[in-house]
């Protein structure tokens, strides 16, 4: 051995704790780098055999009996082969330990030795997962620091959030905000100078683009914005971010989830609301308060815990002031192409969550267009009991569109049942999973019954719904008014979905040139044209597919030239019936290999 591995060998591993603490005061003004820091490396220990299932058995070892020091947990650690792949095995399985009330306050002594003097990421992470449980306001300054690590970030935010909103959010932000326009931002937050955080949320960027859900919902819990809305009552410019912050957490695209785990939600609504006369009547301010209404009619905004008739009160303030003259006015002005369909947007649907009685209906269906600014979808919701469901238990996407459940006639109830996906994981449901309930006719009654949640990976149970059952002639009523109200549309939706409508009547128009039915919408980066997508594979009119497992997807994008959306949808179905659409549409999925092989040019190619 060296002198050097022998001093290596004698010299006791430092606490990451510590080791967090030299990097952050090492850094330029003490602010901690964008994504934070690596955990310090460490020597592989060898391959892991343990399966997930041993893993857990080995960790609930571990910890039997509670040990009374850290060193005993990593030495025992170490003998049950608990590496630190097992991150996310130790923070679920001590969350789940049986701790009786007579070890409370030694698991607590413990979790704090673990977080202050643990050198191995397992054992740092045990401790973080104790206090996530029994910690104390006392622990926040550790905890914070610790969550500057990336690898620690979630177990030490989960603790957090429990004991200091704030400090959990300000960690959050400084590890995963990653955009430049948030960095000013973040480093006034770190730095404690309020009035620096005041001016820098003003300066915020409004776009959706930039501030998720989950971002939304960290920079209000890292303001304190309820305090800042109360320090500056008569500011508009914050009033006006404050409301499109609430707007962003209540997003059904990213995780509407975010606006009821915000805590403040209420108080802000309260703030905004109250004040919102105050704000210029422009569009981006008549979007945003028609957003905050929508949301509180029928979107994740119902489920907060609001006192009786708060909630109505709130809409019609919103409903009052929105059908002043001066705001009229804001909602016909725009001239470039964003702020006309944005204006147009506004217009259709500024009575929209104004029209429903005071008592909730025992089932609805409302088709929502969001704000076209944000490039929100166009989703079904179902309200039972006026509380929409898909957030109430699903809340990783939006209600699928009018077209899959209406326009097809999906949420129509027949003696035979038929199970239906009200909504799938805005990354897919292959990913974050689904939502499906089956619909049918008993007797007098229809009954949404079995519901089912695709959760991969998940180790949290799926919530749980009751059968719900609905007067049969009530239903029906209803699926028959959502599927003829078309009110929410705009003329490219509408052209979209009279093409889509041909086509299921009239298969023959692809199947005749070899293709079939792909998706038909408008258009998402350009919502003023109508997209048709189809699939192509050689010799599928004649019945012998050739390759079947390998077709082509093509695009046809279709402007809107101002005529009316029925001549124009018509004038497409008879360019599909005399013209061989592979001609004017562009490959845009499938394989490179496979189009140059039938010989169409793929996306970007020269």
């Amino acid at each position: 051995m060296s002198a050097q591995e022998e001093r290596d060998a004698l010299t006791p591993p430092t606490a990451l704790y510590d080791h967090a603490l030299h990097l952050l005061r090492g850094s330029p003004d003490g602010v901690p780098p964008r994504r934070g820091y690596s955990l310090p490396q460490k020597t592989a220990t060898g391959e892991d055999l343990l399966s997930q299932d041993q893993a857990k058995s080995a960790i609930r070892e571990a910890f039997s009996p509670l040990p009374d020091e850290p060193a005993t947990l990593h030495r025992r650690f170490e003998r049950l082969g608990i590496q630190d792949r097992h991150r996310h095995l130790i923070r679920s399985t001590v969350a789940g330990l049986p701790l009786p009330a007579e070890q409370t306050d030694v698991a607590r002594t413990l979790g704090r030795r673990l977080i202050q003097t643990g050198t191995t990421a397992p054992t740092v992470t045990a401790g973080l997962a104790l206090l996530g449980r029994l910690g104390k306001p006392e622990d926040v300054p550790y905890l914070s620091v610790l969550g500057l690590f990336r690898s620690l970030t979630g177990p030490a935010v989960n603790a957090l959030d429990d004991l200091d909103r704030r400090s959990a959010a300000v960690v959050w932000l400084a590890v995963y905000a990653r955009r430049d326009e948030l960095q000013p931002f973040v480093r006034a937050l770190w730095t404690g100078n309020r009035q620096a955080v005041y001016l820098e949320l003003v300066a915020l960027p409004a776009s959706s683009r930039f501030i998720s859900s989950a971002v939304a919902r960290r920079i209000a819990e890292a303001s304190q914005l309820p305090d800042l809305l109360d320090h500056h009552p008569s500011d508009t410019d914050l009033l006006a971010r404050a409301g499109r912050l609430l707007v962003r957490m209540g997003c059904s695209r990213d995780d509407p989830t975010d606006l009821l785990a915000y805590r403040d939600a209420l108080r802000v609504y309260d703030s905004v609301v109250s004040r919102v006369g105050l704000l210029p009547p422009t569009l981006d301010n008549a979007a945003m308060m028609l957003s905050l209404a929508l949301d509180l009619s029928s979107g994740t905004g119902v489920l907060l815990d609001w006192t009786s008739g708060r909630r109505a009160a709130l809409l019609e303030s919103l409903g009052r002031l929105l059908a002043e003259p001066r705001w009229a006015v804001a909602a016909a002005t725009g001239s470039e192409a964003d702020q006309r369909l944005r204006a147009d947007w506004i217009r259709r649907t500024r009575r929209q969550p104004f029209k429903h009685p005071a008592t909730p209906a025992k089932f609805r269906i409302e088709v929502v267009a969001g704000d076209p600014a944000d490039r929100e979808p166009v989703e079904a919701r179902v309200l039972i009991d006026g509380r929409p469901v898909v957030p109430q238990v699903f809340g990783r996407g939006p209600a699928h569109s009018p077209e899959y459940l209406l326009h097809e006639g999906r949420l129509r109830a027949e003696m035979e049942p038929r199970e239906v996906q009200l909504a799938e994981a805005y990354c897919t449901e292959g990913c974050c999973g689904a939502l499906y309930v089956t619909i049918r006719r008993d007797a007098g009654q229809v009954v949404w019954e079995n519901w089912r949640q695709t959760m991969p990976g998940s180790r949290e149970p799926a919530p749980e719904l009751p059968a719900y059952r609905f007067d049969t002639s009530a239903y029906d009523t209803e699926i028959a008014r959502a599927e003829t109200d078309c009110s929410w549309s705009w003329r490219a939706r509408t052209i979209a979905r009279l093409i889509k409508a041909g086509l299921i009547e009239e298969p023959d128009l692809l199947s005749r040139w070899d293709a079939s039915r792909g998706w038909i919408s408008s258009g998402f980066d350009d919502p003023d044209t109508a997209v048709v997508t189809f699939w192509y594979v050689p010799g599928l009119a004649s019945g012998s597919p050739e390759r079947a497992d390998s077709p082509l997807q093509f695009r046809w994008v279709i402007p809107d030239d101002g005529t009316p959306p029925e001549e124009q949808a018509a004038a497409a179905l008879r360019w599909l019936a005399e013209e061989d659409p592979k001609s004017y549409a562009r490959v845009c999925g499938g394989s490179r290999e496979r189009a140059e092989e039938l010989g169409f040019p793929w996306p970007g190619s020269a």
